[in-house]
């Protein structure tokens, strides 16, 4: 599984079909939630974020999605009802959002009962060309929405030997995870469908007990917590700022939203890496630890500082159910480390190591709970006050369902309309190591993340072939 940019999408002509989900009965108190449940803290801060923008009348979108193919003639209604089943089985693609439904002003989650759950077909019409079959669908994949729904949508692209399917799911309800996941349930539960069957999965745990447990646990937070010594700690050596800044200029105004671009770059082959980890365990380190030291090494060679700070996004499923689950299971922490000229490959990469464990017994505390503790604004962050340094590293060989990744030539995009800094996914895949990086439509911002990715790559090959920066 790749994650790509959508505008590099490949799609072959065919027929398109859309199906968007509906409710037979009003949303109401279901399942574990509760009535009136309150928003994850992500879902408030993106949900803010989108509120923000608005009032500045710009028209934000973000979204999260995933495309796989399937082969030989396809049984459309098999996959109507693989689709049915994923939103039916996974309760965060059932929420309905609404402003100021719950306290303080946070959006209001409803969550509609499974049998409750439909999904509405439309024929999107037929496509000549790969460029027409391509722009049909990225536009298709553009129609989530934040504050007013759908949240999420799904289609297909019809052959009469193959089809493409794709979904998108706004930002608000799922994270990186949640794309191999709804790969996998939909190609399993169609091809049950298809053979007569029925899906055989594995129950997913709750996204809305997760969230709810969250928030009591946010809620318990005061400042002296030994779950804020971490947080505490960080910001007293980063100037008393929560937010590390990206440290290379980007041509931008803190602040200020610009246009983002969207752009992918193969960063090693799977041998390379292979090689680049053997390196990295021989000194102690993984190689997640390896990758997060490399980038900050090539920083500090295009002027940036001699420590590298920077924002992780850290998977909070854990182990067992939730591994099956869709949502958005994602906590934000602080990482620190040297990466001064003089200091060597296996010190950079201990450090880095070093930070990664640090920063773990930390997870359970909310990172827009502690933001608010720490700067006493009791709304959490809703647009990032700067150019932000922030490294996400996730192994797509580890999602469920990824020995079919290649078979099924798997994608997952991840797309926002505007950025105020520049934000780095790195993914292993069968491939190798790859970024998708996102950042704001400025001629510096293209100049420096192109000299930087250049550095970066040298910097990776010199670790995969002598095991040095």
């Amino acid at each position: 599984m790749l994650q790509l940019p959508v505008e590099d999408m490949e799609m072959a002509p065919g027929h398109a079909v859309e199906w968007r989900v509906s409710a037979a009965a009003a949303a109401g108190p279901a399942g574990p939630a509760g009535p009136g449940l309150p928003a994850s803290y992500n879902q408030k801060d993106h949900f803010s974020v989108a509120q923000a923008l608005r009032a500045a009348d710009i028209g934000y979108a973000s979204y999260i999605g995933g495309s796989f193919e399937i082969r030989g003639s396809v049984d459309l209604g098999a996959l109507e009802a693989a689709l049915l089943y994923l939103v039916r089985r996974h309760e965060v693609l059932r929420c309905v959002f609404a402003e100021g439904a719950a306290a303080d002003g946070e959006p209001g989650v409803e969550l509609v009962a499974p049998e409750d759950v439909k999904l509405e077909r439309a024929d999107g019409g037929s496509f000549g060309s790969a460029a027409e079959a391509g722009a049909y669908v990225r536009g298709f994949l553009r129609g989530t929405s934040t504050l007013r729904g759908p949240w999420v949508v799904m289609g297909a692209m019809v052959r009469e030997e193959s089809a493409t399917v794709y979904f998108a799911c706004d930002h608000l309800l799922t994270d990186g995870v949640s794309t191999a996941v709804a790969v996998h349930d939909i190609a399993e539960a169609y091809e049950a469908y298809a053979a007569g069957g029925e899906p055989g999965l594995a129950a997913p745990g709750s996204f809305l007990g997760h969230a709810a447990a969250e928030r009591r646990r946010g809620a318990a937070l005061e400042l002296g917590d030994p779950l804020t010594e971490h947080w505490q700690g960080f910001v007293e050596r980063n100037d008393g700022q929560v937010f590390p800044p990206f440290p290379l200029d980007l041509g931008i105004e803190p602040g200020v939203p610009y246009r983002a671009v969207n752009e992918a770059d193969a960063l090693l082959s799977a041998e390379r890496l292979d090689a680049m980890e053997e390196r990295c365990r021989a000194v102690g380190g993984r190689v997640s630890a390896g990758v997060l030291a490399a980038l900050g090494v090539s920083l500090r060679r295009e002027g940036g500082p001699d420590v590298y700070r920077a924002l992780l996004p850290v998977n909070t499923r854990g182990r067992g159910a939730r591994e099956h689950s869709m949502g958005w299971f994602v906590n934000t922490l602080p990482v620190e480390f040297p990466v001064a000229d003089e200091a060597d490959f296996a010190g950079v990469v201990g450090g880095a190591q070093g930070a990664l464990d640090a920063m773990r017994p930390y997870t359970d505390a909310p990172f827009v709970r502690v933001f608010d503790l720490l700067t006493s604004e009791a709304t959490g962050p809703s647009v990032w006050p700067c150019a932000v340094s922030f490294f996400s590293y996730l192994d797509l060989r580890m999602t469920p369902g990824a020995e079919l990744h290649v078979a099924r030539r798997a994608r997952t995009y991840v797309s926002t309309s505007h950025s105020n800094g520049i934000f780095f996914w790195f993914h292993r895949s069968h491939a190798g190591l790859h970024l998708n990086s996102i950042f704001a439509d400025t001629p510096q911002a293209r100049r420096t993340k192109a000299s930087l990715i250049g550095t970066l790559v040298r910097t990776l090959e010199s670790v995969a072939s002598a095991g040095r920066f």
